[in-house]
């Protein structure tokens, strides 16, 4: 048996609903009823590598980071496919730039999602402590 296995449906035109788990995550290639593929996948690989930054952040005992956010963008080519991601990621907490360079690495290696994409896919990250 499959480690995940999802289920997506279209009745008709781009839209597609994917069951997953419990979960219904709806996806339009056309933006109209739900985000584009392009942009479902960013926001995935920002929720994936969030909470990997926090793990990070334990990892170099920094627990108590505070408000986490992500700000995302992406480049797409002339083929509309995924080109280049960036995160900027702001973080409460007042790290030092190594501290903060230091938990960014860590979280690449706990990101799941991260370690999916091919390298040229993989999110040019800058962290912003002290943000809130």
């Amino acid at each position: 048996m499959a480690d995940i296995e999802t289920s997506t449906v279209s009745e008709e035109g781009y839209a597609c609903t994917s069951q997953v788990g419990e979960f219904d995550l709806q996806i339009d290639a056309t933006d109209e009823t739900g985000p584009n593929p392009n942009a479902a996948l960013v926001a995935t690989y920002a929720s994936c590598y969030l909470p990997a930054f926090r793990v990070g952040g334990s990892q170099r005992g920094e627990e108590e980071l505070g408000k986490v956010q992500i700000d995302a963008s992406a480049e797409l080519d002339d083929d509309d496919d995924l080109a280049a991601i960036a995160f900027d990621v702001h973080v409460a907490a007042d790290l030092d730039d190594e501290t903060a360079a230091d938990i960014a690495e860590r979280a690449e290696g706990i990101c799941h999602v991260h370690s999916a994409l091919r390298d040229e896919l993989h999110a040019d990250i800058s962290v912003y402590p002290g943000a809130f």
